[in-house]
This record gives structure tokens, sequence and C-alpha cells, in this order.
């Protein structure tokens, strides 16, 4: 059975960093298909030439390999004119030994006219936009956690053992003891009127955990490392006040997402970024989860099924979604999934129950997005009741965990039996 032609005229193309082929693929009413190859430099006149090249082949659709981020000046110019399908490298991928710039053009747009691609989500320019700004700020803040490492290991190769004193190195109190310390790198000061009032820590405890010497060079150091961080620190404020400004058109969405357990206002500005806010283009809450890595594989073999681990999809959501889903979890005000993490980690373990419910809180936010309702915690315990079979018999340790499951707080007397 012949294969079907969804794309009579469309363009598959090799995009490189200095140069793109692209080839015209025209198939006419008795299935010939004729083809026009043409190089262009990724200039930016040339890829306006390339878009009226494409407008005068009547060619309105296009499929691309994603390489790396050559794809993205070529997708500027093509969006407004153009419907640009752009393609995991695994999945437009010639023949290893017969492959050639010309011939890989040749093999996208054979592919394409018959909708053999899978698409990239690519979502519209402002989301873009905010989604490029917010990657910068994950950026800025793992730069700030090295530099709090090279500070702690500055403190601790000269005998200074703040952090066994403290909760925090980088508190209010250890702050300004670390500031004498650069100012006295022998020690010989008091540490009392620089300790908080509200601290824990006993201030002779204090003073002899400052009882060391830093040399010079490290005294050097720690200064370049604290000029840095506050650096860091004034460049991270400048960058969330224009992504909040980016995302106010986004106001409504965000105020929704911060319903949902452990999401706040930065971290519902970040999930925008990376998923929009437009959840027609994923058709269900599992093709979203999917993209975001936090499904197991399908990987089967003659009956046999290897390894179901998740995938690196999703370099930038699923952390924080690990994040958000540690501190639910952490938290006793919503039961619904707190009882459902320890269920699955006693029979699954800590990491395969937190990746659950990054899913569950994934699912629920594509249902917030796509009917614009806040997240209601009901439901969940709606579902569970609903599974339960009406005549089982249940012992009272399956009654109480049945009722923990609904998101009820259940207390027990010391003798085993339900309190009244």
């Amino acid at each position: 059975m012949a294969l079907k032609i969804v794309y009579p005229v469309c363009c598959g193309m090799d995009v490189h960093k200095s140069f793109v082929i692209a080839c015209i693929a025209a198939t006419d009413n008795k299935g010939v298909t004729s083809y026009k190859k043409r190089r262009f430099s990724t200039f930016t006149g040339d890829l306006r030439l390339l878009a009226q090249w494409l407008s005068d082949n009547n060619c309105a659709d296009v499929c691309m390999e994603s390489t790396g981020k050559y794809w993205i000046p070529v997708y500027n110019i093509l969006e407004p004119t153009c419907n640009v399908v752009l393609a995991h490298p695994k999945y437009v991928k010639a023949i290893r030994g017969k492959k050639t710039d010309q011939r890989d053009a040749k093999w996208i747009a054979d592919i394409f006219k018959h909708d053999l691609v899978a698409g990239s989500f690519i979502p519209s320019a402002d989301i873009r936009q905010l989604r490029d700004l917010m990657r910068y700020r994950v950026k800025l803040t793992s730069f700030m956690t090295g530099e709090k490492n090279r500070l702690q290991n500055c403190l601790t190769v000269s005998n200074i053992k703040l952090d066994d004193v403290f909760s925090s190195v980088f508190g209010k109190s250890a702050a300004a003891i670390t500031d004498q310390l650069i100012l006295h790198p022998d020690g010989n000061f008091d540490v009392a009127p620089f300790i908080d009032g509200r601290c824990k820590a006993p201030p002779d405890k204090v003073q002899a955990a400052v009882d060391g010497v830093i040399c010079p060079g490290q005294v050097s150091k720690l200064g370049v490392i604290r000029s840095h961080m506050d650096a860091l620190s004034s460049c991270r404020n400048n960058l969330e006040s224009v992504i909040f400004a980016i995302a106010e058109p986004f106001r409504p969405q965000t105020e929704l997402l911060m319903t949902v357990p452990g999401i706040q206002l930065i971290s519902a500005v970040a999930i925008i970024s990376e998923i929009g806010v437009d959840m027609s283009v994923f058709p269900t809450s599992k093709h979203l989860c999917s993209w975001a890595g936090l499904v197991p594989q399908n990987n089967e073999s003659a009956g046999k099924k290897k390894t179901t681990r998740i995938n690196r999809a999703g370099a930038y959501i699923k952390p924080l979604l690990v994040q958000c889903a540690l501190a639910v979890c952490m938290s006793d005000k919503h039961p619904e999934i707190k009882s459902r993490y320890l269920a699955l980690k006693k029979r699954r373990g800590h990491k395969k129950a937190i990746i659950a419910i990054c899913r569950m809180l994934l699912t629920a936010i594509y249902s917030i997005l796509k009917k614009s309702e806040a997240y209601n915690p009901e439901l969940y315990r709606k579902e569970t009741a609903n599974n339960v079979p009406a005549n089982r018999v249940l012992s009272v340790e399956q009654a109480i965990a049945f009722i923990q499951r609904q998101g009820y707080l259940v207390a027990v007397s010391d003798d085993g039996e339900l309190a009244s």
C-alpha cells in the first residue's frame, strides 16, 4: 500500500552554522516528484532570499533538523510565511555511509511529504523570549551556588568551622562574621556583636569555630568570591524585574498555577516559560508528561522488556518540578499528595515516588491551564473513593490507610484504636 502524500509541495532543509541546503519536493497528480535544490548562507539577507524562493515555488511547508541553536535564525525568518516543522535529528537521520548535505535535505523532504516526521514543540515568540530569560536565571543561580561552594571550601581549608554552628554559612550572622574574618584573618575578634538575637548557637561555640588562621591568598580569594556573589545577586534581581515585566500578560495563568501545591510565583513563571499557556498543542496530559521526560520508556524486544528509565528530556522543567514535589511531600498541608508519595515510596523507593509526584503535579497543571480552573484537591479524593469496591472488607490498618489517602488526618491512640 502506497504512502499517502500529505504535503504535495514541501521543503526539506539541512541546517548548518554557515549555510543551509534546501530541497523543494513537488509532487504532481500522477505521483511523480520533482526536486529543486539550492544553497543559502545563514546571513539574514540570504535567509530572506530563501523565504522568497520558497514563496516563488508555492512552498509553505518546511521541515528542518534541529541542530544546536543553528535552526533559530532560519526559524525566525520563515515563521511568518511558512509552516515550519522542527524535527529531532534521530527522526530524520539518513543511513550512515550515504550521507551528503544534498542527500540529507532530499531525504528530509521525502519523509516529510508523507507526514512521517514528528515535529518538536516550539512555543510562540513571547514564550520563547520568556524561556530564554528564565533559563539564563537558572544559569545565574548555578553560578551563585558554585561561588558558595568555593567560599565554604576557603573556610574549611583555613580551619574555620562556621558550618558546624550555623545552619547556613550565608545567613545574617554567619555572613557578618565572614566579613570580619576577611578584616581579621587570625580570628582575634569578638563574635558576640555580630550574632543575631534569634541565633540558637551560643557565642562561646561560635568563638571556638572561628579559631583558625586564613592565609593572605585565601583572604584575597574570599574577597573576590564575596564581590562576585554580590554582583551575581544584583544581576539576578535585575533579570527578574525584566522577567516579571514580560510575564505580565500571563498573570491570570500564573495565578492559577500558584494554586497548585508547592508552586510559587517564580516557579509558575518558569513553568509557563517552558510549556506555554496553550495546551492544545499537547493532545493529552500524557503527551505533555512524555515531553517533560516524566514517563518510563517503551523498550521491548522479543517479548522481553528492557530498561524503562525516564529519558533526559525536560532538562529545565523536570528539576523544577522535583523541587516543588519535594516541598509538597515534606508538608502536611496537602495530604492527598503526601499520602500518595508515602505509599509509592514504600513500594518503589524515594526517587521513583518523587518522579510520580512530579507527573501528578504536571497533569494537574495541564488540566488547570486547559480548563482555566484552580487546583481542587477534592478531585483526587473522589477518584480514590470511586476505585474501591463497595463490598470490600478492610482491616483496621487498611481502613486507616484508605482514610489517609482521602486527605484526612487520622488520630490513633496508644492502644492502636481510632481516637474519637
